[in-house]
């Protein structure tokens, strides 16, 4: 078959194609788990942040307060390992498995819970650390399970492969882009 100069054979397909990276459905799924994990540990954060501000103002209970303000760091350091930032995970390689990440969640959890006021006089903010408390409990049950099953491992395994098939489509399309550059210098040669 012969090419004329639009870059089509003579049967009138076009030589260019067109890749699509496909998104992993298992890769988005992590996402969303991890993304969910961060907003409970966000709530934890504010639920310990409004338990020591309460502690310090009535100024009975400093331990209370100190506690907290211990307890916001830890769920902090959760969200950072949510965001899988590679400082983090450098320095905590614990965070970079899953049952690490899930314990250190139990951790924050248990924390959170520690210490609820049963007189009945911050009945919200009890029923907030409740909730807060059991949804990353739960988060962190299902991670410590996940990484026993080895999902953690699976997961940065399609990263990889995700990361390898990316960098595929950016080649094959700068290969693509130099053909027709090519192309368009050898037509003008012939004219």
């Amino acid at each position: 078959m012969s090419r004329n100069g639009d870059g089509e054979d003579g049967s009138g397909a076009s030589s260019s194609t067109i890749v699509r990276a496909r998104t992993d459905p298992f890769l988005v799924v992590c996402k969303f788990f991890s993304l969910f994990t961060g907003l409970t540990a966000i709530l934890c954060i504010v639920v310990n942040v409004l338990s020591a501000v309460r502690s310090f103002t009535n100024g009975s209970d400093i331990f209370d307060g100190i506690f907290r303000c211990y307890a916001v760091l830890i769920t902090f350091l959760v969200v950072l390992a949510e965001t899988e930032w590679g400082f983090i995970i450098k320095f905590w390689k614990v965070l970079d498995y899953w049952a690490g990440r899930g314990m250190l969640q139990i951790f924050a959890a248990i924390m959170t819970r520690a210490f609820p006021d049963y007189s009945g006089q911050q009945k919200e903010l009890v029923l907030l650390q409740n909730i807060a408390c059991y949804m990353l409990l739960g988060c962190g049950v299902v991670y410590v399970i996940l990484g026993i099953l080895c999902i953690g491992f699976l997961k940065r395994a399609r990263q990889k492969q995700e990361i390898t098939r990316d960098e595929a489509v950016r080649n094959l399309e700068e290969l693509e882009r130099r053909k027709e550059e090519l192309e368009q210098l050898l037509l003008a040669e012939r004219v």
